[in-house]
């Protein structure tokens, strides 16, 4: 199984853990694994996939956390990911324990250049993929930067310092890592307790798609429209528009009188609008 002390049975993972890891497909590698990530791989699928061990993962969880937790200045923690999958994962990790981070494109030089706008100093750097993020992994070592990396079977490992092994392409997969991580983090900060379930859905770490949140939003609408029951045209007046179904009170002539169009008679004389 693993060669690290299992310590208290406090930090060990529940069952409910090992299923929520199972039905993102954590435990899911590629086809390729390179050398070091072989001690990680519990077997291999017939048709080449490689298994990875849960129990590595959820140790180098918590031995993340618990580095994680050394850092005195929160903000001192920053999260990168260029990929768009870990992107809102990101967000939502820095939101909850007050990490700063990277989504999107890194720029050369954020660690080595002071000159740069967002320069930053970081004592400890969460990677999301080392083959995509391997600038802030290149720079960290200029500057001593320990990191940590989310790796996949085939991930290189120069560099890293804590690798948790886990199926880092697939969108629910990287989402419950960071929430996993995010709630093992607050838990030893003591914001927490363990005995209550973590009252943060895990949905809210998941990558969505911005086409199909404005479809369904737009759906939401369309439905709302059809249940408020319009009918009849719209009338327009002005930059407003007028419903049969609105009560409108139009303005009262001067001297009191309402408006009441009918009630000239053809016997009555034109008015003669150049005397005034």
């Amino acid at each position: 199984m693993s060669g690290i002390a299992s310590g208290k049975n406090i930090l060990d993972a529940t069952d409910d853990d090992v299923k929520k890891l199972l039905a993102c497909k954590v435990h899911t590698g590629t086809k390729n694994c390179c050398q070091d990530m072989e001690r990680y791989v519990h077997s291999r699928r017939k048709d080449g996939v490689h298994i990875i061990d849960l129990h590595m993962t959820w140790q180098k969880i918590v031995l993340a956390a618990r580095a994680i937790v050394t850092i005195e200045n929160p903000a001192d923690v920053c999260v990168i990911s260029a990929r768009p999958y870990g992107q809102r994962a990101c967000l939502k990790y820095s939101q909850y324990t007050g990490a700063s981070y990277i989504a999107g494109r890194f720029t050369p030089g954020n660690f080595t250049n002071q000159i740069q706008q967002r320069f930053l100093q970081p004592r400890l750097l969460i990677i999301t993929d080392p083959r995509t993020d391997h600038q802030p992994i290149q720079e960290s070592a200029y500057v001593n930067i320990p990191v940590i990396a989310l790796c996949d079977t085939d991930s290189p490992l120069q560099f890293v310092d804590i690798c948790i092994p886990c199926n880092n392409r697939g969108k629910t997969a990287i989402g419950m890592l960071y929430w996993m991580l995010a709630r093992e983090v607050l838990r030893m900060r003591g914001n927490i307790p363990r005995s209550v379930p973590w009252d943060i859905k895990v949905d809210l770490f998941f990558y969505r798609d911005a086409e199909d949140v404005m479809k369904k939003g737009e759906e939401e609408q369309a439905n709302t429209g059809a249940q408020s029951g319009y009918s009849g045209t719209a009338m327009k007046t002005g930059s407003n528009t007028i419903t049969p179904q609105d009560n409108v009170d139009f303005p009262a002539i001067a001297g009191g009188a309402t408006a009441s169009w009918g009630d000239e008679g053809w016997d009555q004389p034109a008015t003669n609008w150049g005397n005034e």
